[in-house]
């Protein structure tokens, strides 16, 4: 039975988290089933927030059903069908046409592991929650609403990306390391900072379609300090005007970048698999800053993004850097000073 659910899981990952997936298959297998079911219960929980339904109590009342279902505070799992048939994404509606499957998936865990998943599901499920509470559903030609202070923007960041951070190291310390109680403290707070660096970055990447449809991570504090709201954001000949807040914000996606490879410079050396899962993201997340400074970003026509290509080229010089000692810190070291 364990191994036909982990098929199961195996293929909707495959087909659903084609960015994440590259950084998965790198991961040791004592933690690599969790971390990857981890996703697909986030995705899940995500997907719901994101449908474009017009009912905001609607997917918040599935968004609460089936994290309780998850959280075995319930045993009836909602039915996922009208959402399922809504979605764009046909990997999206598989995915929820196979809940049962992703929430069935915990059991082939032990305790311990079931409870650092649940732990972090209920806090990204939080800020989805949060979200759908300040913005609505993801509806097309809404009126904009933006985040009020940056102290929101970065509780959100946190809910969503920084306690996959602590989930990520809780795992880690639990199969694959140890550290010093007095080193674990900055462990966290580093994984934290890793997290918001991956959910900085998206936010700052697609602005211009999470204003189409009605959504302004941008806080509206900041912007008023450039003489901007968010409805300037649609025009993108305002970005001579906005690029130097959005810089201020790439900044600190780079901060948090920098906290990261500190992060993988206090993982143990023989566990160069985890160092590669972490250090795989790191450099597209430079390398996406980088872009990210030079084009405009408030053009929607302008897609800006990492390759294909790249990604393969950086998991090759992932590999190299992995068996030349001392490989791994000259890598990063050359990235961040070409972002910079």
């Amino acid at each position: 039975m364990a191994v036909l659910i982990n098929e199961k899981i195996d293929t909707l990952l495959e087909t659903t988290s084609r960015s994440f997936y590259p950084t998965l298959r790198y991961l040791p297998k004592k933690v690599r089933g969790q971390i990857g079911l981890l996703y697909l219960l986030a995705r899940v929980a995500d997907t719901i927030a994101d449908s474009k339904h017009g009912e905001t109590e609607f997917l918040l009342a599935l968004l609460r059903e089936y994290n309780d279902v998850a959280q075995g505070r319930s045993s009836s799992l909602p039915d996922f069908t009208e959402l399922a048939e809504i979605q764009n994404n046909e990997h999206e509606a598989e995915l929820l046409r196979n809940v049962s499957d992703v929430v069935e998936g915990l059991q082939v865990y032990s305790k311990t592991d079931q409870a650092l998943m649940l732990e972090c599901l209920d806090i990204i499920v939080s800020g989805q929650v949060l979200d759908l509470e300040r913005f609505g559903p993801a509806n097309e030609g809404g009126k904009i609403s933006a985040l009020p202070t940056g102290e929101e923007m970065d509780d959100y960041a946190y809910r969503v990306a920084g306690s996959v951070g602590v989930f990520w190291s809780k795992m880690s310390l639990e199969h694959l390391m140890s550290l010093p109680p007095d080193k674990e403290k900055e462990f966290f707070e580093k994984g934290i900072r890793f997290g918001k660096a991956l959910q900085m970055i998206n936010i700052l990447r697609d602005i211009p379609e999470d204003l189409r449809f009605g959504r302004c991570y941008i806080p509206e504090k900041d912007l008023k300090r450039f003489n901007l709201k968010p409805d300037d954001l649609m025009d993108d000949k305002n970005i001579d005007a906005f690029r130097p807040l959005y810089d201020e914000y790439l900044d600190l996606t780079n901060e948090h970048l920098e906290a990261a490879v500190e992060y993988i410079a206090m993982l143990p050396d023989k566990q160069f698999r985890l160092k590669a899962s972490c250090m795989l993201p790191v450099l597209i997340g430079q390398r996406t800053v980088t872009l990210l400074r030079t084009g405009n970003i408030l053009n929607s026509e302008e897609r800006i993004k990492v390759t294909r290509d790249e990604i393969k080229s950086y998991a090759r010089k992932l590999l190299r850097a992995l068996l030349i000692p001392g490989g791994v810190a000259r890598l990063l070291k050359k990235n961040k000073d070409n972002s910079n």
